[in-house]
């Protein structure tokens, strides 16, 4: 293990953020484990967790677009050369 780049990542921020889906998982974790105590508690919760489900989708199709933008970039830059 390297104490000191794992310091230095720490201390000056330079370890990477969570990606969007570590995001999406912890919050849908979150309301598996929450317990509802009432009917309109119950239904909050299956609201987020379909609301979760669209971001997800969402989040999908915009990498996938993200990808495919990558692609014709790297396309143009190389005909560029």
């Amino acid at each position: 293990m390297d104490f000191r780049r794992m310091t230095r990542e720490f201390l000056l921020g330079e370890a990477q953020t969570p990606s969007m889906a570590s995001y999406i998982q912890s919050v849908s974790e979150v309301l598996q484990s929450i317990t509802p105590r009432t009917r309109t508690d119950e239904r909050r919760i299956e609201v987020a967790h379909a609301n979760l489900k669209e971001v997800r989708r969402h989040m999908r199709r915009l990498q996938e677009r993200v990808n495919v933008l990558e692609e014709q970039v790297q396309v143009l830059e190389e005909s560029k050369e």
